[in-house]
């Protein structure tokens, strides 16, 4: 055998296989090689995205977070105030309600204090007749002398 023969066989046998390679086995290579790097990529680009929208999230947390403290803070003065209004109503219901009582004590007791002077004018008359008839030693009607008793009457007030 010839050995330029044999180096023209190889670099034909070469050349074939080099040609059935790049015709039948690198495209699928290069194409999952291509799949492999485009999914890579759009994993890489949802990651971004997921770390954008993370921090879109924990933005947006903080804001509600800050409106719901002033909400918070909004209603805890609204509630203060109207519970401070509502103990000025009772206060002034109270007071009102104390003034009515008070009234209502003295108008009794100037009530009490009439009925207690006419009770007694009544004793100091009886009291008087009494000793009117002792001093007369006879009976005084009192039936009879009821103008003397009303002048009476008139005279104590």
């Amino acid at each position: 055998m010839n050995l330029n023969a044999t180096l023209i066989a190889q670099l034909v046998v070469f050349f074939i296989l080099a040609w059935v390679t790049m015709k039948f086995v690198w495209p699928p290579i290069v194409k999952a090689l291509d799949e492999r790097a485009k999914k890579i990529a759009d994993g890489l680009a949802a990651a971004d995205k997921a770390k954008a929208d993370l921090s879109h999230a924990e933005k947006k947390v903080v804001e509600e977070m800050r409106k719901a403290r002033e909400s918070a803070g909004d209603m805890r003065a609204v509630a203060e105030k109207q519970a401070t209004n509502v103990l000025d109503e009772a206060r002034a219901e109270a007071a009102r309600i104390i003034s009515q009582a008070r009234e209502a004590a003295q108008g009794e007791a100037a009530a009490a204090a009439q009925r207690a002077k006419e009770a007694l004018r009544d004793q100091v008359a009886n009291l008087a007749v009494a000793g009117a008839e002792r001093i007369l030693r006879r009976e005084i009607n009192a039936q009879v002398h009821a103008d003397l008793l009303a002048n009476l009457k008139q005279e104590l007030q």
